[in-house]
Parts: structure tokens; sequence; C-alpha cells
């Protein structure tokens, strides 16, 4: 675990995924891979977090979620993926600005002293060590409903396995 990471860190794989299914198929992958669920951070919008992982839907991802550590079912096509946002003790839902962050960084985004202005999600985002560029692409991903997911390698060979795959969004040598 990176007990040292609270900002966005150059060292850091980006991926985004437009699906739901696509999320939870590589955070379980992390996980069998030996990463922790507090080696991950993961973010998404407020709506995205309601239209799939709302308590209210049928429960059709209570096993996956059992096995994240969530202990019973949050619901929707759910997965790992809430079962993190709902097991890891750093997660966060930012008012004003609709950003839910799980992981590591949720540390930096609580820190930023955000408010609900204009613009502050980029600002978030920007506090918390990304680039305005990078702050804006990421918000235009949380904006259609994205979900992102950020981690630290912990060896090289697990970098140049993770920089080859598909929807990386920030790799520090790609990038």
């Amino acid at each position: 675990m990176n007990t040292n990471e609270s900002r966005f860190t150059d060292t850091r794989i980006d991926r985004v995924f437009h699906s739901t299914d696509a999320a939870h198929s590589y955070y379980d992958h992390l996980i069998e891979r030996g990463y922790e669920k507090e080696d991950i951070t993961i973010l998404m919008s407020k709506e995205t977090k309601e239209e799939y992982y709302d308590s209210q839907k049928e429960d059709t991802g209570s096993e996956a979620l059992k096995g994240a550590g969530a202990g019973s079912a949050i619901g929707g096509v759910a997965g790992a993926v809430v079962g993190a946002i709902a097991a890891i003790g750093t997660s966060l839902v930012l008012p004003g600005i609709g950003l839910v962050v799980a992981g590591p960084l949720a540390a930096a985004f609580a820190g930023a002293g955000i408010g609900g202005a204009g613009g502050a999600l980029v600002g978030a985002l920007t506090k918390a060590g990304l680039s305005d560029s990078k702050s804006a692409e990421y918000v235009e991903y949380l904006k259609k409903g994205d979900i992102i997911i950020s981690v630290d390698p912990k060896n090289p060979e697990d970098r140049t396995y993770f920089s080859g795959q598909e929807g990386v969004i920030y790799n520090r040598d790609v990038v």
C-alpha cells in the first residue's frame, strides 16, 4: 500500500472506463494482482454513483460486494467497485461539485477546501495534483458518466503491463 500518497503522483497510471462492467473487471484484476483496495483510487460523478450504485436498485451484485468486504449489497449492477466505495474508510462525496472519490486520494480532495462554484471540480482535481489540462480532461470524462481508476504500479512489470491496457489516460511514460 502506498500510504505516503495523498495526491496524484507522476508514477501512477489512470484509466477511464465507459462501462461499469469494464471498471469492475479492472478493479477485480488489480485485487488479483495483489493490490489492496487502499491502493486504488476511484473517481466518478455523484450521478454515476446514484445511477449504478444506488441502494434502491435491484440487488444483482451482492456476492461481489461481500467478496469486496462490503458485507451487504449496495445494489444495481454493482460489483467490486461499489464495494470499494462502501468498504474503504476514505471514500468521500464532495458536495457542490458532485464528485465521489474512494481510495488514497480522498484525503487530497478533503483537504482541498472545495466550494460549489463553477469550475470547482477542475480546481479540486488541480489541487489534488493534476495539471489544469488533465483536470479539464478528467472533468469531461466524469460528466459523461465514466469511471476513472488510478493506481501506482508496485513494480516495473506492473507498470509495463498496465501501460499497455486500453483506456489509459495518464501515464508519465506516454503522456
